[in-house]
């Protein structure tokens, strides 16, 4: 981890735990920290790919860390983290699923970091996928489904139990919105 990185992670952090604290609710207060944070992101080392990614990623684990600190319900956290993305990428551009599912994999990873429940992280992630798709032209099912299919991508990638455990959580119908999970295990060409 750079030292750049440590220190996204750290802010967003702080922000969070001070979010929570002088608020409580917990989904608003995450939103608005972490949309601040990836503009000010991609603004300040014009984040793109990669970069974007990282950024992402950094984003996610503060918002977990921060919210396992202080008690805050992991769901509701990743819901937030996704919207919240969403709506700071969108200022700059930014391809919608790729970005849902990448974040949903983050919060997946971060929450199994800090010993969260991953499934309740897997579902707050497609909740905040279906919510956050409207603003960004993408239809909730395509939505739902890439931060299904990114949370169970990550989560195989800690292990199977991790994987049966979002595979359960985020099968069916959520907010009203059938989840279509894709293999997240075969690139296209393997198909």
């Amino acid at each position: 981890m750079t030292e750049t990185s440590g220190g996204m992670i750290g802010a967003v952090k702080d922000g969070i735990v001070s979010a929570i604290r002088g608020v409580g609710e917990i989904t608003d207060a995450v939103i608005d920290t972490v949309s601040a944070s990836m503009i000010n992101a991609i603004q300040k080392t014009g984040a793109v790919g990669g970069a974007l990614t990282g950024a992402i990623s950094d984003t996610a684990r503060g918002v977990i860390q921060g919210a396992s600190e202080v008690g805050g319900d992991l769901g509701s956290a990743a819901k937030g983290t996704v919207i919240g993305v969403l709506q700071g990428t969108k200022e700059v551009g930014g391809e919608a699923i790729k970005t849902i599912t990448t974040t949903a994999g983050a919060i997946v990873k971060s929450t199994s970091e800090v010993g969260g429940d991953l499934g309740v992280a897997a579902k707050g992630a497609v909740e905040g996928a279906i919510t956050g798709a409207k603003d960004v032209g993408v239809s909730a099912e395509e939505a739902a489904s890439a931060a299904a299919t990114g949370a169970l991508k990550a989560a195989g990638e800690i292990g199977t139990t991790a994987a049966a455990q979002v595979r359960d959580a985020v099968t069916g119908t959520i907010a009203g919105v059938k989840v279509v999970l894709k293999e997240p295990f075969r690139s296209e060409e393997e198909k």
